[in-house]
């Protein structure tokens, strides 16, 4: 049974629970003149629950069973069909797969390996039967238990919100735990990287050049590992950028929000947004043969050196690129503010500018300052435009004419293609990641500051 079989008897077998629940909560021959307690519909919640809940149980712990029992039976029968244990196992057991699933034809294997094919082929037949008979008990049991729980007086209500609350607190967990693993990743491996790299000649090196020698018989460099040029260039980068984006994309917001009329939002508002939804990869194009070859030009007429791969190039079309997320933003957040406290400054005398700025964008700076913090960090972990536009050179400079690189774009310059995980240079990627990961909390701690010290509330 393939993935749309069982998608769709997990939907069929959810409505008719829900449908059956709300029948008989809704039927007055079953009420018998006594009042519900909860309304039918939360009683067809109830049962469709009941159903979804124990298959989704039954699909996640069927999950474990190819790690735990099928992968070890299938790669034991190759150990003893080769006589051979050792290898990968991994790519072993990836290799079996591939072949059973026809990506790979069988006549590339060896006859100990498709002996493992034909066991893990049988393995999942004996196993893909199993799974659809617990799948449809698991979802009958659920349809039978919520079924006969059914009454007038049954608290039907209470049983769904304590769901929701539990799945809402469920949600959260995972959410913080991912966060957490995210976290232990980048400091356990930096600390590997730590071991082959001093702390301070990695935050303080005014050199970026990760190249090393793999071999003792290698011909290669020692390698220069400073982070400096990096956060140079990616700060230079993202404040080229914000120049351009935080005037336009907040300009704009206030006037689709003050000035303009509804006729003109609701056309202008979907089309400045329209630039969210460019790929990258389309921004780093038009950077590259488009903007750069501009500014090379404009550089030469005013008599400055301008390199074909520039900061600027980068930052400007980076700008262009985050403005609806300052402009969109920007503009909800000007709407949410009351209209009474427009009315009231007008009330006072206040013209609409003197309104806009000391009465609308005070009260709306908390979430305008989170439209440009989203923004910031959208600039900072971009690598496709810095890429195409800006080069890979690690130039600690200040010139935004010169050729210059990000730490995204040497995170991924640096995991691409085959590498020694154990080497410096692979490692490095997690330590410019866990810098940048601290950088970036301490930015939004500056920005929680200055909301908190210049807001306006008002009760």
């Amino acid at each position: 049974m393939t993935f749309i079989h069982l998608a769709f008897v997990f939907l069929f077998l959810t409505a008719t629970a829900a449908f059956f629940g709300w029948r008989r909560a809704s039927d007055p021959v079953f009420l018998q003149g006594a009042r519900l307690h909860s309304r039918s519909v939360y009683h067809g919640g109830y049962m469709a629950l009941w159903v979804a809940v124990p298959m989704l149980l039954v699909v996640f712990l069927w999950l474990m069973v190819d790690p735990w029992v099928i992968r070890p039976n299938v790669l034991q029968t190759l150990y003893d069909a080769s006589g051979d244990s050792g290898g990968n196992s991994a790519f072993q057991y990836l290799e079996i797969r591939n072949i059973a699933d026809g990506v790979l034809p069988e006549s590339m294997a060896s006859a100990p390996v498709l002996a493992a094919v034909e066991h893990y082929r049988s393995l999942q037949h004996g196993a893909g039967i199993v799974f659809v008979v617990l799948f449809v008990l698991a979802g009958l049991f659920g349809f039978y238990r919520a079924y006969s729980r059914i009454a007038a007086e049954f608290p039907a209500r209470e049983a769904v919100e304590r769901f929701v609350r539990v799945f809402l607190m469920a949600s959260s967990t995972i959410a913080i735990l991912v966060t957490l693993s995210i976290v232990l990743t980048l400091v356990i491996e930096a600390l590997r990287f730590f071991q082959h790299v001093p702390l301070l000649d990695f935050l303080f090196g005014l050199k970026w050049s990760p190249q090393v020698a793999i071999r003792a018989d290698q011909v290669g460099s020692s390698g220069a590992f400073g982070v400096v040029p990096l956060f140079a260039g990616t700060m230079l980068i993202a404040f080229i950028a914000m120049l351009v984006a935080v005037p336009i994309g907040l300009m704009s917001a206030i006037y689709l929000s003050e000035y303009a009329d509804d006729r003109f939002r609701h056309i202008a508002k979907p089309l400045l947004e329209i630039l969210a939804g460019i790929p990258t990869v389309v921004y780093g194009f038009f950077a590259a043969l488009t903007v750069a070859p501009l500014i090379v030009k404009a550089s030469a007429v005013i008599g400055l050196g301008a390199s074909s791969e520039s900061a600027l190039a980068a930052g400007v079309v980076m700008g262009v690129m985050i403005i609806p997320f300052i402009s969109s933003l920007s503009d909800d957040v000007i709407n949410a503010v009351p209209i009474s406290l427009r009315y009231g400054s007008l009330a006072l005398g206040a013209t609409p500018s003197e309104t806009i700025r000391k009465v609308i964008l005070p009260a709306a700076l908390p979430g305008i300052m989170g439209a440009i913090l989203l923004a910031v960090s959208r600039a900072i972990g971009e690598t496709m435009i810095v890429v195409m536009a800006a080069g890979l050179a690690a130039n600690l400079t200040a010139n935004p004419l010169d050729s210059v690189t990000t730490v995204t774009a040497q995170i991924v310059t640096i995991l691409v293609g085959d590498q020694e995980f154990d080497s410096a240079k692979t490692l490095s990627a997690f330590a410019l990641g866990l810098t940048l990961f601290c950088v970036t909390l301490a930015l939004n701690f500056l920005a929680l500051h200055i909301v908190q010290r210049y807001r306006e509330q008002y009760d």
